[in-house]
């Protein structure tokens, strides 16, 4: 879709394109994208289309007001002792949430349970498989219930086949994340014969990874049935043969995590995932803004960005330069600085850079800019012309890194060809006899706009307190990864 002239426009991938009058104030891109409206009308829209509510104002009134679009709904998949009760109990208690099994659901509706003909089971026996209707039945009364509503939920093992993935679809239960377990068989049954249980707690444990301190729980530990070898192998050949039915059902929230590993590994790599947020479709135009000392790449990243993206790359030195060359009075004001080697002034420096950012390539494709900010004054001055960046990334790299990058960077002055002499040295003695080094390389030079940086850096930064930071001190496309990653995925979301 084409973009009228002066409107913004911008597609992720996955995404949807937009655009905007130019009567739309500019922030309000950024005051959507910082609380989440796409994201709230998104979810408002799909619960009346799922609910189909008589009265959907009201619907929509009580939805709002529930506030409950950020906990977590979370489904935690794999094949039998692969640790997801365990890694579920631990999640539950680290985001207090309410972890739901089926056992759970059949003791909490027992009666309902016991008209179907599926009595209560003692902990750590396996529960005859639901039927589909009952088991969603009963799921649905369950995750209505204030502790769920409020503070969200994670299934343990649910759903298990294809019909009960479709029926709790069309229930409109729907998880943010999907964690599938991984392991090979033969550690799968090693470990589930040595499983014991607490009877009191309902807390499992191992005879060689989890055995408890306490004596009186070593004591009253029992052997859950339905764990010898081939009650074992029946159960993973059951799982094996639904897990594929069930996994396409969510191809863009769910994670394999290999269960063969410690178990705090495998905690750990599940909290991170269910803390992330998933990518967008919320339709914005990335404003980024590249911070980090002399030497720390942001050209080359800005360059990656643009090429990436379409987004317009300013650099503010080059844009100076630009200005200069152009002959107008501003250049010929900004000369005078440039011939005595003097700082730029920032009202000058706006001149040139708030008109820039105001030409429709920037405002339709979004810009990545770098070289300025570089002090809390000039990001103020940014903020002010209305171009506060909703993107902005501080590459760290080490002191010895970046003078070892500038201050063996040299030029042949015949051929044009730029050389390091550590990383791509020239390939003829007779090339390396006339190189010359730029004198803004000298060590004293690099040194100087250091000290500058980071005399201005811990304030600057404090300026954009959601900026990502980043090391800087590592392969170019794997920095580019980690940026790439920050622009595409939404915003943290705010904690009240």
């Amino acid at each position: 879709m084409a973009a009228p002239q002066g409107g913004a426009v911008f597609k992720v991938p996955g995404g949807v394109e937009t655009s905007r009058s130019p009567r739309v104030p500019a922030d309000m891109p950024q005051y959507g994208e910082e609380n989440h409206v796409f994201e709230m009308m998104q979810s408002l829209l799909e619960q009346l289309l799922i609910h189909q509510p008589p009265e959907p104002i009201q619907f929509m009134i009580h939805h709002l007001e529930l506030d409950n679009d950020d906990v977590p709904k979370i489904v935690i998949l794999g094949p039998p002792a692969s640790g997801k009760t365990t890694i579920g109990m631990w999640l539950c208690k680290h985001l207090r949430s309410t972890l739901v099994t089926r056992d759970s659901l059949s003791r909490r509706f027992s009666s309902l349970a016991e008209s179907h003909g599926h009595l209560q089971r003692p902990p750590g026996q396996r529960l005859e498989a639901l039927s589909s209707p009952l088991l969603v039945q009963m799921l649905r009364l369950r995750l209505a219930e204030d502790d769920c509503v409020r503070q969200g939920w994670i299934l343990d093992s649910i759903p298990q086949t294809r019909e009960e993935t479709l029926r709790i679809q069309t229930a409109g239960i729907s998880p943010r994340h999907v964690i599938v377990l991984n392991a090979p068989d033969v550690v799968l049954i090693e470990r589930n014969l040595g499983k014991r249980i607490d009877p009191r707690t309902g807390e499992i444990y191992h005879t060689t990874f989890d055995w408890p301190s306490d004596i009186d729980v070593q004591n009253r530990l029992v052997v859950p049935p339905g764990i010898s070898e081939p009650e074992t192998v029946k159960r993973l050949l059951e799982y094996h043969r639904n897990i594929t039915e069930v996994t396409p059902a969510y191809p863009r929230i769910l994670k394999a995590i290999s269960a063969d590993q410690p178990c705090m590994d495998v905690f750990y790599q599940a909290l991170t995932y269910v803390q992330s947020s998933h990518r967008s479709n919320a339709p914005f135009t990335p404003r980024v803004v590249l911070l980090g000392p002399v030497g720390s790449g942001r050209r080359l990243q800005a360059a990656l960005l643009a090429q990436r993206y379409g987004l317009v790359d300013v650099c503010c030195g080059q844009l100076l330069k630009e200005t200069v060359a152009a002959q107008d009075n501003l250049g010929e004001v900004i000369r005078t600085y440039f011939e005595k080697d003097m700082t730029v002034p920032d009202k000058l420096i706006m001149k040139a850079l708030g008109p820039r950012l105001d030409r429709p390539d920037c405002v339709q494709r979004g810009w990545v800019l770098h070289g300025f900010p570089r002090d809390p004054d000039q990001a103020r001055l940014l903020d002010d012309l209305g171009h506060r960046p909703n993107r902005v990334f501080i590459l760290n790299v080490p002191l010895d890194t970046i003078m070892e990058r500038l201050t063996l960077r040299r030029t042949d002055p015949v051929t044009g060809e730029r050389y390091h002499l550590l990383h791509k040295p020239p390939p003829t003695m007779e090339a390396q006899q006339r190189l010359l080094q730029n004198p803004q390389d000298a060590e004293e030079r690099v040194k100087a706009k250091l000290d500058q940086y980071y005399r201005n850096s811990a304030e600057l930064e404090a300026c954009y307190p959601g900026a990502i930071t980043l090391n800087g001190d590592q392969d170019p496309y794997t920095v580019f990864e980690y940026i790439e990653s920050g622009v595409i995925n939404p915003l943290p979301k705010k904690v009240h």
